[in-house]
């Protein structure tokens, strides 16, 4: 009777190494010798106790001629068991891809590409360094099971003794000379092929071909060619095995190096070193690009920053806090507050339609423009964003923006601003302000005090870039002393997840609920107000919205 036909799989290679649980029924009929069932290509041989490496063809190869036949019933199991090792293996790999898939920046994909190695490994601890090739950063350490100490103390080993540290360097295994086989050979003899997955002799040849791709220390205290403070950190942090990997991917080739570390001398398995392949390949993708998408983001919040305001101006009688977040994308929203002649002082917000570099780059036109609008005619704030209208409609016909500008009078009695009020019994309150201000299309300031808290009544007007001609008229208000004058951008109502009118109600009673002893600092205001309106923090990587949030304590 014939032997039945070996069922072929679509997707699985019939060359692939067994799955390390798969037990194949000539294992015990095998001859002692480790060399036995070496194939004819010369690929590596099987060691003694190994799964083996083939399909069943090759039977006749790996048996002594004495050995009985495997019956037809044995075959099917053995290619039933192997077939569901692999579907197994599949699994596991599927589920731990899926879970790297929904990391969203670099230090979790980081964090679950260290968690699911050491899972396919069979470690408990390991480290990853990024620090990509091309040089443009970021670098960093991250640990598994070791805190940021032990870290230190990993990296106080000299470079050309750590693995991982060789992988980013591009350096050849340790001992390796390309051109001397007796290095190879004694380094096969430490290092059989089911420790480092490569044939005796192999290891010379791959240095002379390039940087190594993995180094396996399967046994660091007995190791004696390893650097004498590598065995002594190991044995002080209770490793005893290391197995480091590079992580590389296009464009930028090397990104960093994993190693994961053992309690006991050990090195991953054939079948272990097979699925952490396969599954680095696809981590180095995805970390490939959110280093692109990290780099793309601190490329945009680093021009944005640099077209806002680098400090805040100090202005006698009031002082100034702001809390601003630009989203992911980064958006136009901006503020700006600048001293004016004769002690006055100009405060501005405003937002531009879109997201990205050209909204943070059309958002820098329009705030410098409003700035040399402001110095000329800042007494009158609709002037100032009239002109500016106009400037937005002739130059970026194909966006819209809001804006709100306040022009805060000198104190009075300074010079230039208004002659002093009389006060009660002859005493003059020097902080009176007044200030004037005009929106367009912008969200209505909040005034904060010890007697209200209450939204200023600005007029309805519509944004920049809507309308032929814009027009709205001014509104005045006096804050007296101990006041605080709010401007936000409607970022901050959108956060919240609610409907604006009740976004609205939620602000006014953050800004209420500021406490008494806080109300004359600033900063303590602004603080209580974030917190209060956006729990889960002004950074929220899930939100595509920009927050600013100005505030200006005027002095009693």
């Amino acid at each position: 009777m014939t032997a039945p036909h070996v069922p072929k799989v679509a997707g699985i290679e019939p060359a692939l190494p067994a799955p390390t649980h798969t037990v194949d029924p000539r294992v015990g009929k095998a001859s002692a010798d480790p060399t036995v069932g070496t194939p004819s290509d010369g690929s590596p041989p099987t060691p003694q106790g190994a799964p083996a490496d083939s399909a069943l063809d090759t039977a006749s190869d790996a048996a002594p001629d004495d050995a009985p036949d495997i019956s037809a019933v044995d075959q099917l199991v053995a290619v039933q068991d192997r077939l569901a090792g692999w579907i197994s293996d599949l699994s596991t790999l599927h589920d731990l891809t899926e879970q790297l898939a929904r990391t969203r920046t670099v230090e979790d994909a980081l964090r679950e590409l260290l968690r699911a190695g050491a899972s396919l490994v069979g470690a408990r601890r390991g480290l990853v360094a990024l620090a990509p090739a091309d040089g443009f950063g970021p670098e960093t350490t991250i640990g598994l099971g070791l805190g940021h100490a032990e870290i230190g103390t990993i990296e106080t080993i000299p470079r050309r003794a750590l693995s991982y540290a060789r992988i980013l360097d591009g350096l050849p295994e340790p001992g390796a000379t390309g051109d001397d086989t007796r290095t190879g050979a004694l380094d096969d003899a430490r290092h059989p092929a089911g420790d480092t997955g490569r044939p005796p002799g192999a290891r010379g040849a791959a240095a002379a071909a390039g940087p190594c791709t993995e180094i396996s220390e399967p046994d660091i205290p007995g190791e004696k060619d390893l650097d004498p403070r590598l065995r002594e950190v190991a044995a002080r942090l209770g490793y005893a095995a290391s197995y480091a990997v590079p992580l590389t991917a296009d464009p930028i080739g090397r990104t960093g190096a994993a190693v994961w570390l053992y309690d006991e001398p050990a090195a991953p398995t054939e079948r272990q070193r097979h699925l952490i392949g396969l599954y680095r390949a696809h981590a180095a993708e995805h970390l490939a690009r959110l280093l692109e998408l990290h780099r793309t983001r601190q490329a945009v919040r680093i021009l944005r920053e640099e077209l806002l305001p680098h400090r805040l101006p100090r202005v006698p009688g009031v002082r100034l806090a702001v809390r601003h977040s630009s989203g992911p994308r980064g958006g136009g929203d901006w503020y700006d507050a600048l001293p004016l002649p004769d002690g006055a002082l100009g405060l501005a917000i405003g937002s531009v339609t879109g997201s990205g570099p050209s909204a943070v780059a059309a958002m820098g036109r329009l705030r410098a423009s409003l700035r040399a609008y402001a110095v000329m005619e800042g007494e009158d704030p609709v002037a100032v964003l009239s002109d500016l209208e106009l400037l937005l409609r002739l130059t970026e016909p194909a966006r819209s923006a809001t804006a709100l500008f306040a022009f805060t009078e000198p104190p009075p009695g300074a010079p230039g601003g208004p002659p002093a009020p009389p006060m009660p019994d002859g005493i003059t309150d020097p902080f009176a302000r007044k200030v004037v201000l005009a929106g367009a299309g912008h969200c209505p300031p909040l005034i904060l005090g010890e007697l209200r808290t209450e939204y200023v009544e600005t007029s309805l007007s519509a944004p920049l870039g809507m309308l032929a001609c814009w027009e709205a008229p001014s509104v005045e208000i006096e804050p007296t002393g101990g006041e605080t004058l709010l401007l936000y951008s409607d970022g901050l109502l959108h956060r919240t997840g609610e409907p604006m009118d009740r976004a609205f109600t939620r602000l006014h009673a953050a800004a209420a609920g500021v406490p008494r002893a806080a109300r004359h600092d600033p900063e303590a205001v602004v603080d209580h107000i974030v917190r209060t309106m956006l729990p889960q923090g002004l950074d929220d990587p899930l939100s595509e919205e920009d927050v600013v949030l100005l505030a200006a304590y005027f002095e009693e």
